[in-house]
């Protein structure tokens, strides 16, 4: 096996993993600093996000009025003292964006143009047309290129974190190209992997997004925060997942039901007079929205067809100037993936899966309890998004938060100690256990069949709406469905790109946050947010104004625990969108 070495190993290479090599490299410009990722940096997931990045640039915006909607929109469930430290830094960071060369959309006299948001009160959302996440990643790609001290390590499968002592120490990872299994010591790690959407049957996740980072570090020890809150973006194409972004409402979109009808009027969302486009009942927040979907589905309003219910996105009214302006994107994927054209035709739609708010508990730098490990973007918990994300806060969080983590990391590194010799033994015990599944030739389960029922599983339990029942029902079928998966069945015996094996490593991860999902959500008795439990409806600030904390015990099993919401100036009070 292989040995490598570096100051700072970066575990994943989109947004907020590249921003922290980035700031790394800046404030350490003698460091050695490593990123290695499982997939080419551009084949990141940040590049599919559409709609646009939030920041408060506008007279007519405020930094407090930020503060407050993403507050108010985490149903009072994210750090106060984060989300004040996040709008107030967002700006700043999306102008140093367009320096290194985003090209936001601009209004006709030169200025940054805005779009209105879901669960925003003013428009504060900067774009590129609809293909924001594109372009930022490019910029940010394009930028890290220039610090020579960072090394790149593509298409390399992270299995482990090597720890010493109580400090984070390097990886064990495969070479996807070779099948080599390789160690990388470094002083410090910041997990940026994304979320594990793909537990879900429908959504809007690539199949790279398994959670990979979320499980290595709950395997390491540190604990995995606020997992039960599952956000579910309102508007997917039924067959695919594939996301309609929400700006096609922030332009003007209606969702209509069966019958025509500007349904989300009936659930004090909006009312469905003329007002300016960010008043309009489509924009209220995503785990509102996809309720009243749920909400029209029992009363028999919504359509059906091959992959379920749907509701339809109308944009037609918008004008095909527009919509090829502002939502090119939007037109292609629907002409490519629904066979139609959203200037002539209404889009079916449907809520999917789109975003994980818990993660991997870090504080406000980015620092887990693990010393000299840290995490950024959807792999990370650092509590901005609480119980629902906004709209457009996430792309902006990987700004922020991963320059925040690469600072902190270059700093910590300072100090810390080279790994030790423990390392090695752990390392050799992993290339162990990945050889013997490489070469296992006696198994009888087969990974399609077991991610399949995983995620049939996780849509019947842990919805959009969910019960104790359901959620202890799930729980007892995934902790089956990890029996059985020690018993997988591989059939590819190459080395060289062997993406059976690398599923099998996915799979594995997946099971385990599936299950950890089901146990957290299991315990919060109440109702908040994204996290809807049909026999406990309300909202229990007395009991659950607290972030759950998921630890891994010596058994394996799942052991929840809680931590204080840290609340600054916005008290709890109740949410409230539109007419009431």
């Amino acid at each position: 096996m292989a040995s490598y070495s570096c100051d700072l190993l970066i575990v994943g290479g989109g947004g907020a993993g590249l921003r922290a090599s980035i700031a790394a490299a800046e404030a350490r410009p003698d460091l050695d600093v490593a990123v290695v990722s499982k997939v080419y940096p551009m084949r990141s997931h940040t590049v599919a996000a559409e709609g646009g990045a939030a920041a408060v640039i506008k007279s007519t915006d405020s930094l407090e009025a930020h503060a407050y909607d993403t507050v108010s929109g985490a149903d009072w469930l994210c750090d106060q003292d984060v989300v004040e430290a996040f709008v107030d830094e967002a700006p700043r960071e999306m102008v140093q964006l367009e320096h290194w060369g985003c090209p936001w959309s601009r209004e006709p006299d030169g200025t940054v143009a805005v779009r209105p948001f879901g669960g925003m009160k003013v428009s504060r959302t900067w774009f590129a047309a609809d293909k924001t996440g594109f372009h930022m990643l490019h910029s940010l790609f394009q930028t890290s290129l220039k610090y020579k001290s960072v090394k790149r390590y593509d298409e390399w499968f992270v299995s482990r974190l090597l720890v010493d002592d109580g400090r984070c120490a390097g990886v064990v990872a495969v070479e996807i190209a070779t099948g080599e299994v390789h160690s990388i010591l470094a002083k410090a790690v910041i997990l940026c992997t994304g979320g594990c959407g793909k537990i879900f049957p429908f959504t809007t996740n690539a199949n790279i997004k398994n959670g990979d980072g979320m499980a290595l570090a709950y395997r390491a020890g540190a604990p995995l925060k606020d997992m039960e809150f599952v956000q579910y973006h309102p508007t997917g194409l039924p067959a695919t997942g594939i996301l309609i972004t929400e700006a096609t409402r922030a332009e003007g979109g209606w969702l209509v039901n069966k019958d025509g009808y500007r349904y989300l009027q009936d659930y004090a969302l909006g009312t469905p007079e003329p007002k300016p486009v960010h008043r309009t009942m489509e924009l209220g927040p995503r785990d509102r929205l996809s309720q009243a979907f749920i909400k029209e589905q029992e009363r028999g309003r919504t359509l059906e067809g091959p992959y379920g219910h749907y509701v339809n996105l109308d944009i037609r009214h918008i004008g095909e100037t527009v919509i090829d302006k502002k939502l090119p994107f939007v037109r292609e994927l629907c002409l490519k993936y629904a066979n139609l054209d959203p200037v002539h035709e209404v889009i079916p739609v449907r809520p999917v899966v789109h975003y994980i708010m818990g993660g991997v508990h870090t504080d406000i730098h980015g620092a887990t309890p693990i010393a000299g490990l840290y995490a950024a973007g959807e792999a990370a918990c650092v509590s901005l998004n609480g119980a629902n994300r906004l709209g457009s806060n996430s792309l902006t969080e990987c700004l922020v938060f991963g320059a925040r983590a690469g600072r902190a990391a270059a700093e910590y590194v300072d100090g810390a100690p080279a790994p030790g010799a423990a390392v090695e033994a752990q390392a050799s015990d992993e290339e162990r256990r990945l050889r013997s599944l490489m070469d296992k030739t006696d198994g009888t389960e087969r990974i399609a069949d077991l991610r399949s029922e995983m995620q049939s599983t996780m849509e019947e339990s842990a919805g959009i709406y969910r019960s104790g029942d359901s959620l202890a029902a799930g729980a007892e079928t995934l902790g089956r469905l990890r029996q059985h998966a020690r018993h997988l069945k591989l059939e590819d015996r190459s080395r060289t790109f062997n993406t059976e094996f690398i599923s099998a490593l996915e799979l594995d991860y997946m099971l385990e946050l599936a299950e950890i999902i089901l146990r957290s959500g299991e315990q919060r008795t109440e109702s908040r947010g994204a996290h809807q439990r049909t026999d406990f409806p309300a909202r229990d600030d007395d009991n659950f104004l607290a972030h759950s904390l998921a630890y891994r015990n010596d058994d394996g099993s799942v052991r929840i625990e809680y931590s204080p919401v840290t609340i600054t100036k916005w008290p709890p009070g109740a949410r409230v969108y539109g007419k009431q």
